[in-house]
């Protein structure tokens, strides 16, 4: 069962981030921003005027009690200590800001809004650098990539999945989901592909700076692995019943934790997967759960493990039955031990320690 976090929130928390020093910042429906200590005590609490929905929160790597936060239109710089007053405030972006992502190097920060731009703000001259327009609808996530500072991936609701180099205005390298959202729908094995296309909501790059993730509407997970100015799918399998609202990528590996519209929660191994060089896109088939949150280790049948195997299936690691619409995913070292955090449709964060896996 999920360690639950309440007492700060009186609306759906849409967003998380932590800093190295285990404090988790959240940002919830009608401006509400609160801070909390590894325990889960709420340590502080600011309420953005305009009441616009707080839809990301950002921790500075290098300095851990600077916060950004975005609201609206507008992007907040927080100290984590006291969040009554605001150090810094940006407005850069013409319609809500869904995503933020900070470079390696701390000097740009990323803002994807809802008119489908991404603007590119320097932070040591407080100005916009670059403004990336190519997504035709909401740009739902961007990521910086580590160890690049000045290349980052996006995806949006027009199904397309950007990679970008800052050097350059326009896009390195564009895919359109739908295209393989077709070859899937063309499949006598996959009826009722229709009813779900294949909108773009969460990006994540793994630490070592050239495979990334993608969750999309259609219930698919995707990994693509950046090659020079261009990238390949490695691998698509079938996550969820219903919409990945979610991918995160674990520090330092190529554990991947995805959460869906289907109040499932999922860590799988694409380590393997990504070396097989893997091409074909595979499907999943999902075994009944409870309806409490429980762990459920996947793969306790050898054989058929071994048969899901050689056809190239991918099984995960770790399956929670959340039993909410996931807003927002983070993993977190939280007392030394590696933990779940999980915003949800509820006013409270919900903790799985993972360090049983």
């Amino acid at each position: 069962m999920a360690v639950k976090w309440s007492g700060g929130h009186s609306s759906p928390i849409l967003c998380l981030n932590a800093n190295q020093e285990g404090l988790v910042a959240s940002g919830a429906e009608g401006g509400d921003l609160m801070a909390w200590g590894e325990d889960g005590t709420p340590l502080g609490h600011t309420r953005f005027q305009g009441a616009e929905d707080v839809t990301s929160v950002l921790f500075s790597p290098s300095c851990p009690t600077k916060l950004y936060a975005s609201h609206g239109e507008n992007i907040s710089l927080l100290d984590i200590r006291s969040l009554k007053g605001s150090l810094d405030h940006f407005h850069v972006n013409e319609e809500e800001i869904n995503c933020l992502s900070l470079n390696e190097t701390e000097n740009l920060l990323a803002s994807a809004d809802d008119s489908g731009a991404i603007k590119i703000l320097d932070l040591e001259n407080k100005k916009v650098s670059r403004s990336l327009r190519r997504h035709s609808n909401i740009c739902s996530s961007v990521a910086f990539r580590p160890q690049r500072p000045q290349s980052l991936v996006s995806c949006g609701l027009d199904m397309q999945v950007m990679l970008w180099n800052l050097q350059k205005a326009r896009p390195l390298w564009i895919t359109n989901l739908q295209e393989d959202e077709m070859e899937e729908m063309e499949s006598p094995q996959s009826p009722g592909q229709l009813l779900n296309p294949a909108l773009a909501h969460s990006v994540s790059v793994a630490s070592c700076g050239n495979i990334f993730s993608c969750g999309a509407e259609d219930g698919k997970v995707r990994i693509f692995r950046v090659m020079g100015v261009k990238c390949e799918q490695e691998l698509g399998f079938k996550g969820h019943t219903l919409g990945v609202s979610q991918v995160c990528f674990l520090p330092e590996s190529y554990l991947l934790l995805t959460g869906g519209n289907d109040g499932k929660i999922m860590l799988w191994d694409v380590g393997s997967e990504v070396e097989k060089k893997q091409k074909s896109p595979t499907k999943h088939t999902h075994r009944k759960k409870t309806k409490r949150a429980t762990y459920t280790k996947q793969g306790g049948n050898t054989n058929a493990s071994v048969t899901d195997e050689k056809h190239g299936k991918i099984l995960p690691k770790l399956s929670i039955e959340h039993g909410e619409k996931v807003n927002w995913l983070l993993s977190t070292k939280i007392k030394g031990y590696q933990n779940i955090l999980v915003a949800d449709q509820t006013s409270c964060i919900s903790l799985y320690p993972l360090h049983e896996f």
